[in-house]
């Protein structure tokens, strides 16, 4: 005879469903020291970039590699992001994350651009707009050499100049209402429709969507010194392109 158990509510701990954002990295090599290098160059010089984020790694593109998970999470780790779970890749490799303490997250949606089909005798619908970072800093002073802003998960808004040597990084776009002479870089986890926007253009670097340009390659002479706007053309995989601006 079976016999029901009556409900219980447990006194220590009650278990609910939650939600948290993640950082995905989406892993192209198994090669954890050019990984390494690279990370280096990109964040070396930017200690407080991540602040022990959650992270999720994407193994689609190294499906079926040997990867050395628990190297890889000591790697992220030094970067001040934990993975916490892997997605795509092969069986054997979830086995062996699973072996480095990461779960497997297949169902994890991650941000893409969206398709928008024409409904059929009715007025098309508007494309969703891309997510934006809310709100935005604003800083309201001259940024001198060695100082660096960062605007985590939102627009960066500066209203004086940014003067060589100095750092300006927003996770939205950059608006300097000044000369801009520094580093500016916009769309620093990815947001590829992320802009930069000054009223002289003399940087030493502007980069979105890690898509960047140096003052190694001079600029043409139709923004150089005057009110730009800097936007990314083609993704991530694309070309930045430098409008002129007019303010008259």
């Amino acid at each position: 005879m079976s016999v029901a158990l009556a409900g219980r509510t447990p006194a220590t701990f009650e278990i609910k469903s939650a939600t948290l954002p993640l950082v995905s990295l989406l892993l192209k090599s198994p090669d954890l020291a050019a990984l390494s290098r690279e990370l280096q160059v990109r964040f070396g010089d930017k200690p407080d970039f991540f602040d022990h984020d959650a992270l999720v790694i994407d193994l689609t593109p190294v499906a079926g590699l040997a990867v050395d998970f628990a190297a890889l999470v000591a790697l992220l780790a030094s970067h001040r992001v934990h993975p916490v779970a892997v997605r795509g890749g092969s069986a054997e490799q979830v086995v062996a994350a699973r072996a480095a303490g990461l779960a497997r997250a297949d169902d994890l949606l991650l941000q893409s651009p969206r398709v928008v089909q024409e409904p059929v005798r009715s007025a098309p619908a508007a494309a969703p707009a891309p997510a934006a970072p809310p709100g935005a800093l604003i800083v309201d002073r001259p940024l001198r050499s060695g100082q660096q802003v960062y605007a985590r998960g939102r627009d960066l808004v500066v209203m004086a100049m940014v003067n060589a040597g100095a750092e300006v990084v927003a996770d939205g776009s950059i608006h300097v209402y000044a000369p801009l002479r520094g580093k500016a870089m916009a769309g620093a986890r990815g947001h590829a429709e992320a802009r930069i926007v000054t009223l002289c253009l003399e940087p030493e670097l502007v980069s979105i969507a890690g898509v960047y340009r140096t003052s190694d390659v001079p600029l043409p002479a139709a923004v150089l010194g005057k009110p730009t706007q800097i936007r990314l053309d083609g993704g991530t995989e694309g070309r930045l392109v430098m409008d002129p601006l007019d303010i008259r």
